[in-house]
């Protein structure tokens, strides 16, 4: 047989074993997955907190005292961050997307999945073909040579060895839908850390607007008190009130000050974490200063609806993807049970020297099969399937778990929207009042009808009062920037996306909840 007959009957056994497989590949065992369904909710008008949220919060005067509405099934920006209006809260942010370890890892990681994936699809999806050459010294024994003493001899041999195992009950299968799940998950993971990265940069720069108020604050205040401290002591000596009033107001002085180390702490610790979210070094001064002033609050906030959040966030959709996983690996328990078929060919020449290796009548070939069934093992295969069924089960559950907590997220979120504004118009009006009182307080101090304490209280009162303001101020801003991260931040209409199956994505129907199969 020549060389092309070889190859000519090598292509027919490859085509022998395509037909095999696709008359001998049947349903793959074990249970096909479906995607939950979203928890039944039996109020619309309180999807998520336990009383209907107002239509929009309450509002204040001044910075980031604006009303909020809700708009239920509103959808969610891509770059969500935009809504707050800061160009350098913005240029920061996507800069970090390019320079964080974090996001990068877990990029890497996806990239690591599909590529196990498509090595493991590679072995499993194709035949094996290989090809060898060489030579071989041996002895053989009178009786097989039928020559005396027997014979030593070199064998030349040159092949092409095709082999494949057919995915007769579906073990191929259920092993790659599991590595895909695998790949789902990774994903998810990467959308998961894109999001919690974000969130994080706007909230620390939220966090150092507000120090930054406080402080500003705090030294206002420490104006004051010094320009009355130096009244008071102008007024001491000239005998017009005791020595101890002048120690109260330094005392108030002096405490006033031991509050601004703290704050100029925060702020620098704030810096320094904001500098590592962005991908850079701590002590990197080319960070941008953020106020609150220089963030404006978004009037409208979107509510999604509970079928919609559980196709948005990256942790439910991660989790699903485990439970797929562990779905696809009860399949894979179920199919070792039965008959593994194993088709094999091979065609090549021998020879007794090199030069006629490749000669007419040096053509040798072989073609067989094998079937494996296993009969006994001690239970394992057994106990390995009601493994992959318990493992399916603390998948569901876990997954459960998530959603729950996923709801708790958001009903906590919008339970600080509402409180928050009011808590905010609270403050505002203490801030103001408080700003009355001390101007009240310090022109009858002038006059002579009150007391020094007075004064004192009406200070500290006024100290306390802004320091509370910025910080009721920047809860607002950080419960909205927590509310776009609750409810998934958008990641299904930013353009760079990964591409995510059809089946999985944010508009497919929701499917009947998964059963765990039986033992």
């Amino acid at each position: 047989m020549n060389s092309t007959a070889r190859l000519t009957a090598l292509h027919r056994t490859y085509i022998a074993t395509c037909i095999s497989v696709m008359l001998l590949a049947g349903c793959a065992v074990g249970p096909d997955f479906q995607q939950p369904e979203a928890p039944k909710i039996a109020d619309a008008s309180r999807p998520y907190t336990a009383n209907p949220l107002p239509a929009q919060t309450a509002s204040a005067s001044g910075i980031a005292g604006s009303a909020q509405s809700f708009i239920n099934g509103q959808d969610i920006p891509a770059q969500w961050w935009e809504i707050f209006r800061s160009e350098p809260l913005d240029r920061l942010i996507r800069s970090a997307l390019t320079r964080s370890p974090t996001l990068a890892s877990a990029q890497a990681a996806l990239r690591q999945a599909q590529a196990s994936y498509d090595a493991d699809a590679g072995n499993k999806l194709f035949p094996n073909v290989s090809a060898q050459i060489g030579p071989t010294r041996q002895r053989v024994s009178p009786l097989t040579s039928g020559i005396p003493g027997g014979g030593i001899y070199t064998l030349y041999n040159a092949s092409v060895n095709v082999s494949y195992t057919l995915d007769v009950f579906g073990a191929t299968r259920r092993d790659l839908e599991g590595l895909q799940a695998a790949i789902d998950y990774q994903r998810y993971q990467v959308e998961a850390a894109y999001l919690s990265l974000t969130a994080n940069l706007v909230t620390t720069a939220v966090q150092e607007a507000s120090l930054r108020a406080q402080i500003q604050a705090t030294l206002e205040v420490i104006d004051a008190q010094s320009k009355s401290l130096t009244i008071v002591e102008n007024q001491a000596a000239l005998g017009a009130i005791a020595r101890s009033t002048v120690l109260a107001q330094r005392t108030q002085l002096a405490q006033t000050r031991a509050t601004l180390p703290a704050l100029e702490k925060g702020l620098a610790q704030t810096r320094h974490q904001l500098a590592v979210y962005a991908g850079r070094l701590p002590n990197d001064d080319g960070l941008p200063q953020f106020s609150l002033e220089s963030i404006q609050l978004p009037q409208d906030l979107p509510v999604s609806l509970p079928s919609s959040l559980i196709r948005q966030r990256p942790d439910i959709r991660a989790s699903e993807a485990l439970l797929h996983q562990a779905s696809a690996q009860i399949g894979v328990a179920t199919a070792n049970m039965y008959p593994q078929i194993t088709l094999s060919g091979s065609a090549g020449s021998q020879s007794l020297t090199f030069g006629n290796l490749f000669s007419a009548g040096s053509a040798v070939w072989g073609i067989g099969g094998s079937l494996l069934q296993p009969i006994f093992n001690g239970g394992a295969l057994r106990a390995q399937k009601r493994g992959a069924i318990a493992a399916y089960e603390q998948a569901q559950a876990q997954y459960q778990q998530t959603v729950l907590n996923a709801f708790l997220n958001v009903a906590n979120t919008l339970q600080a929207l509402d409180s928050d504004a009011q808590t905010l118009q609270a403050q505002d009006e203490a801030a103001s009042m408080a700003r009355q009182q001390l101007d009240l307080v310090s022109g009858q101090y002038k006059l002579g009808a009150i007391s020094y304490l007075s004064l004192l209280d009406a200070q500290r009162t006024y100290q306390q009062t802004r320091i509370s303001l910025a910080q009721a101020q920047a809860a607002r801003y950080a419960d909205t920037a927590a509310l776009f991260q609750a409810l998934g931040g958008g990641w299904w209409n930013r353009t760079e996306l990964a591409e995510v199956p059809a089946t999985t994505t944010i508009e497919s129907s929701m499917m009947p909840d998964a059963k765990a199969p039986s033992p």
